[in-house]
């Protein structure tokens, strides 16, 4: 009877040594980096609105409630829109190094 997969991932990683904490003074070595790294990080986004055109409009109430990031994991992204030929650009870098 084969395991079921969180049986394998667990017992894979026991094996590999991920089972165990990695102690302070460890730690203290590895946080903060000390090696200066050029990173250039570029975007360009080119949207429009030319030509548009709004008369007598009504848009709703742009809020964000108590608890509305509760539980949340990831990296958070918050877009707001009033409604009225709003054009939204929304981009995101990650430069994630692990030496």
């Amino acid at each position: 009877m084969p395991l079921p997969p969180d049986s394998v991932a667990a017992s894979s990683a026991s094996r590999a040594g991920f089972d165990q904490p990695v102690d302070q003074a460890t730690l203290d070595s590895q946080r903060g980096g000390s090696q200066l790294v050029l990173v250039h990080n570029d975007m360009t986004l080119t949207g429009s609105t030319a030509g548009n055109m709004a008369e007598q409009v009504n848009t709703g109430s742009n809020a964000i409630s108590a608890g509305a990031f509760a539980n949340m994991s990831g990296i958070p992204v918050v877009i707001q829109n009033s409604g009225a030929n709003v054009l939204i650009q929304n981009a995101v870098i990650l430069n994630l190094q692990m030496n």
